[in-house]
């Protein structure tokens, strides 16, 4: 059995519609995405359990380490590994990572550690205050004077949607996907949590060394809630986009930030939340 694609047997019922109540029922193969834990150990301490997708492990553990505050640059993640660990069957789980990080970086991950685990739904469980949720990025999104096209932004979901593979088998993952300012994509990634899949994108710029992202656009699917605005604004992306609609405390950070949030981004319209000159409509900016 595959580690990021599962074959259950489940019964499909379709209904007739004609309101006479009949309906017809088979057994049929379903592909399922992948779900399984990973530990994220950094600078020899356990750090967290996310729920995850198997697969660009090393990209989600750096870009969770960015999105903590604890990782800043490529130097200050020094390794990264598969830890040892075996199932009943004496199989390697590949579910255990461990980061090495820097001293300063070492530092900071031991002022960031979580209590609990972290489910593939929510990307800030576990932290042991309210005033721990938001953190400091050392890159100032609020300077970024790109400009894009909105044409482009409204392009940005088929483009993504046409690079998910496993979502396209499944139907049951989240996707991320990096952009620059003319919509070619840098980085899509997928997963059955949206925080991971955003993670493992930026995790994968960080490791090739192109913090800060600026002039970038930062697509997802589902909504904008605050933990992804917060992950954009530690990598120093200036726009995210999301096809559903924002949290208000998503809103209240990407203004405080000065990003660029986008939501309802659905082929043929745009709702432009913060800093909406950074759009060109026509010949013109917002």
């Amino acid at each position: 059995m595959s580690r990021v694609v599962a074959r259950r047997r489940a019964v499909v019922v379709r209904l007739a519609g004609d309101g006479t109540g009949a309906a017809t029922a088979h057994e049929r193969e379903q592909a399922l995405a992948g779900e399984e834990p990973l530990e994220i150990r950094a600078a020899g301490r356990s750090h967290s359990v996310t729920m995850r997708t198997p697969g660009e492990d090393f990209d989600l553990v750096a870009g969770f380490l960015l999105s903590e505050g604890v990782l800043r640059e490529r130097d200050d993640l020094v390794a990264l590994r598969y830890c040892t660990g075996t199932d009943a069957e004496g199989w390697q789980t590949y579910n255990v990572v461990e980061a090495s990080l820097a001293a300063d970086a070492a530092l900071r991950a031991l002022g960031r550690e979580r209590r609990t685990y972290t489910t593939s739904a929510c990307g800030v469980c576990g932290l042991t205050a309210i005033d721990d949720v938001e953190v400091t990025s050392a890159f100032d999104v609020a300077a970024d004077d790109v400009v894009v096209d909105a044409e482009v932004l409204a392009g940005l979901p088929e483009a993504l949607r046409a690079a998910q593979p496993l979502f396209a088998r499944t139907g049951g993952v989240h996707a991320a996907g990096l952009f620059t300012a003319g919509g070619d994509a840098l980085v899509v990634r997928e997963d059955v949590g949206r925080h991971n899949a955003v993670d493992k994108v930026l995790g994968r710029a960080l490791r090739d060394g192109l913090l800060p992202l600026r002039g970038t656009v930062l697509q997802v699917s589902g909504r904008a809630s605050f933990e992804l605005v917060q992950k954009a604004v530690m990598a120093g992306v200036p726009v995210l986009a999301a096809v559903g609609a924002p949290s208000d405390l998503a809103v209240a950070l990407a203004e405080r930030a000065g990003l660029t949030l986008v939501g309802f981004s659905r082929g043929d319209r745009l709702t432009l939340y913060t800093r909406p000159g950074r759009v060109r409509v026509g010949s013109v900016p917002v």
